[in-house]
């Protein structure tokens, strides 16, 4: 979901607040408004790719995205037409070009071929089921050092189950379009995808719940002659590779950036031009990572996005975006103490003026239609905190079969301060640092990070033929951290008098496995 006992106690203050940095004129309008990365005016931003690909890296916000089975066909085009009266038909068979937009897995609807419909009847429900194991024999400590989702070692958890209901953006006429996303989350991930002031802090358990996504989504015919697509509401951040719900990744484990960088929860207005056919131009306005307003908000200075995405360049093979997330993330409230000796985040008024700079460039490029390779490379800086964080991951997903995708991970990752990559020692301990409430946590010294991950994702046809519903993915990895600097962060805890670590391992060699159920 946006540390030093003095130079460490000011850092470890302040360190919650950027761990998830896992936003009248029609000029002026445009500078507000807030896009889905689109690379067809009429493509439904829920729809996603043929199952085939499905373990592919996406990026991290696909604004719009609902996560639908694993194992579904390939998405339908949108039309190019505009029905009149706002009715959508559906045709008695499926021409491979034509003026009507086409019901999708998930419709809760089912009307009979050559029927005409209203725009409800596009109305979609999905549902998604997560649940896993990490072992790691050597752990001192009980937890994965430098992981959110999966810190908790040798435990089975559920991780997720994530409901949404959901209207692709739909032509309603005039070449206006409309959808919406409505998405929650239960389970052990929500302690850590909260969005301060939308149902924060009411489970304080292993398992919580947060809403992850609820926005209006338009597309509008102005200035460009492709449009211009706006998404209004919470949404998921726009940076990284790797996605909150279990089937935007392609790894139970999530990279180090997808954690500790790039922001996971906005609330605001994003806009992409459609400059041309492959190039888009991204503007948003947010209240923060993880924030929203007022009381609610962290210094209640705006945020937003800058950048451009290029899409189906080179054939369709590459895709590329290049993006920044600018503003101050500090919080502006005074640091308080809890009385066994932990501290608050808060950095007070100066928060309010010192910037924060996320940088993101992503490429991934389809050498065939099975084997995709993509380079993701993000870049943070925090003037308040002097914090410099950057890493690079490159992705290998090879489809072997239509059920079985093999994936590697490689990263290097580099916390020049230590205090961003940090332990969430108690189940509430994100909600509260982004609170501005004492947090028990533990850190690293300043270190270099290298991540090598290998696994499967695998969908068991003679189990998913008999299901009726949904469709069944395993995800077995086996991944190695290690220390390339001589720091030994692993497998050990840290406590309030030494919040950091340097008595443990310089490696951590670990197993996981996630089952997937969706429909």
């Amino acid at each position: 979901m946006s540390c030093d006992p003095d130079i460490f106690w000011n850092g470890l203050r302040r360190m919650a607040k950027h761990t998830r940095l896992k936003q009248v004129s029609l000029a002026s309008l445009l500078l507000l408004c807030c896009a889905v990365l689109s690379p067809d005016i009429h493509a439904a931003p829920s729809e996603q790719p043929p199952a085939r690909r499905s373990s592919v890296p996406k990026k991290r916000v696909q604004p719009g995205a609902v996560q639908k089975p694993v194992a579904q066909p390939a998405k339908a085009e949108k039309s190019a037409g505009t029905p009149s009266d706002g009715e959508l038909v559906v045709p008695a068979s499926t021409p491979d070009q034509g003026d009507m937009p086409k019901l999708h897995v998930g419709n809760l609807f089912h009307p009979k071929p050559g029927h005409r419909l209203t725009y409800w009847d596009g109305l979609e429900g999905h549902l998604s089921v997560e649940a896993g194991i990490s072992g790691n024999p050597w752990t001192r400590s009980g937890r994965n050092f430098g992981q959110y989702y999966t810190d908790r070692a040798n435990s089975f958890t559920l991780n997720q189950i994530m409901g949404s209901l959901s209207h692709p953006v739909t032509s309603v006429g005039g070449g206006y379009g409309i959808g919406f996303v409505l998405e929650a989350m239960y389970g052990s991930d929500a302690r850590f995808d909260p969005t301060i002031g939308m149902g924060s802090g009411s489970l304080n358990s292993l398992y919580q719940w947060a809403p992850t996504q609820a926005h209006l989504d338009l597309h509008l015919p102005w200035l460009f002659r492709h449009g211009i697509d706006v998404q209004m509401g919470q949404m998921y951040g726009l940076m990284g590779a790797e996605g909150t719900p279990a089937q935007a990744r392609p790894f139970y484990t999530f990279n180090y950036a997808s954690d500790y960088i790039v922001p996971f929860e906005t609330v605001g207005i994003v806009a992409t031009m459609h400059l041309t056919k492959h190039m888009d131009w991204i503007l948003g306005v947010d209240a923060g990572n993880s924030t929203t307003f007022g009381r609610s908000g962290n210094n209640n200075k705006p945020k937003g996005y800058f950048g451009f995405a290029f899409n189906h360049l080179l054939d369709g093979k590459l895709d590329i975006h290049a993006l920044g997330h600018f503003g101050p993330q500090g919080n502006n409230g005074r640091a308080t103490m809890s009385p066994d000796g932990w501290s608050s985040a808060g950095m007070g008024p100066l928060a309010n003026e010192k910037m924060q700079y996320n940088g993101n460039i992503m490429a991934a490029y389809h050498v065939n239609k099975k084997v995709t390779v993509t380079v993701d490379g993000i870049y943070l800086h925090d003037d308040l905190t002097h914090d410099d964080v950057y890493g690079v991951s490159s992705y290998l997903a090879w489809a072997i079969r239509p059920w079985l995708t093999l994936n590697a991970r490689g990263e290097i990752y580099r916390d020049n301060t230590g205090a961003v990559t940090a332990q969430y020692s108690s189940f509430t301990s994100y909600t509260r640092s982004l609170s501005n409430q004492p947090y028990p946590y533990y850190a690293a010294p300043p270190t270099t990070y290298g991540e090598l991950t290998v696994g499967a994702s695998y969908q068991p046809e003679f189990i998913n033929k008999r299901l009726g519903l949904g469709a069944l993915t395993l995800r077995p990895e086996i991944r190695l951290d290690k220390s390339l600097n001589g720091t030994h962060p692993f497998n050990q805890a840290g406590t309030v008098s030494n919040p950091i670590v340097n008595n443990g391992t310089n490696n951590m060699l670990w197993f996981s496995c996630d089952a997937i159920w969706a429909f």
